[in-house]
């Protein structure tokens, strides 16, 4: 029996819950394609995130990012690791919820700081008290990722490959993920 994946697969979450590396090992578990909406938002624009932030606003970068999205979402079933407030926006909740399903990577403060405390490309933690404002956005950014059709919690205790696993039989409990069976 094969099953391939019919969605995209968005998981969203705050800086450091592991998106991106979870998101890459998924992909290859599943053979299906990974793609990083910050990534494509920097090809297309040949500035960091950090940069456009800096020289347009966040305004901008979440109009951006919202093209980015609706591109990324079409097409066959993938694994798409969004930045962490995309999901904030309302419209991009609803296309997620359309054209793929959402999967919250939820994580604690305490494991997300030991995550990113030493990386200087996080424009939202450029503050007088990072881990302050972390704690801040956490708080705040939590009601909205809560509105994803699954959760999985982070554990510090595990390795990229047993969370990217872990995230693969929570998907595998959804029927509407999937096609494909012995048939083919």
């Amino acid at each position: 029996m094969s099953l391939h994946l019919s969605k995209t697969v968005a998981l969203v979450g705050m800086m450091g819950a592991g998106k991106t590396a979870v998101g890459t090992a998924l992909a290859e578990r599943l053979g299906v394609q990974f793609v990083d909406s910050d990534a494509e938002i920097v090809a297309a624009s040949s500035l960091s995130i950090a940069e456009i932030f800096e020289r347009h606003g966040e305004a901008y970068f979440r109009s951006k990012e919202a093209q980015v999205l609706r591109r990324l979402l079409d097409g066959p079933g993938k694994i798409l690791s969004t930045g962490g407030g995309a999901f904030l926006s309302p419209e991009n909740r609803a296309a997620i919820a359309t054209y793929g399903v959402a999967v919250w990577l939820r994580a604690d403060v305490d494991l997300l700081w030991s995550r990113v405390r030493h990386k200087s490309s996080r424009p939202l933690l450029r503050t007088a008290d990072p881990l302050g404002t972390l704690r801040e956005i956490n708080e705040q950014r939590a009601p909205s990722y809560a509105e994803a059709g699954m959760i999985v919690d982070s554990d510090a205790g595990l390795s990229v490959a047993q969370m990217a696993a872990k995230v693969e039989g929570v998907l595998k409990t959804r029927d509407d993920l999937w096609t494909g069976g012995a048939e083919e």
